[in-house]
């Protein structure tokens, strides 16, 4: 019975050093992080005052204005390295 050619294994390529890798600035976490945080207060204060707050007179836009807030802040995890 004929011997099989053993097949040739590429070669490996090592992963590029840690410097080289892209890292956020040093403010992008704490941002990030303060978005969400403020975001979750601004809705826990608007179902807290039925609305009324944390800006009076635009009802339940407020809720908008939480949820568009923390949707900031989720949105920069993205960028986030």
């Amino acid at each position: 019975m004929p011997k099989s050619k053993p097949r040739k294994k590429p070669d490996h390529t090592p992963p590029p050093p840690v410097d080289d890798i892209k890292r956020s600035a040093r403010w992008w976490a704490p941002t990030m992080v303060t978005l969400m945080v403020l975001g979750l207060a601004w809705v826990v204060v608007t179902y807290l005052t039925d609305s009324r707050y944390p800006i009076p007179g635009i009802g339940a836009w407020n809720l908008a204005g939480g949820f568009g807030v923390m949707m900031a802040g989720f949105l920069m995890t993205m960028r986030w390295r």
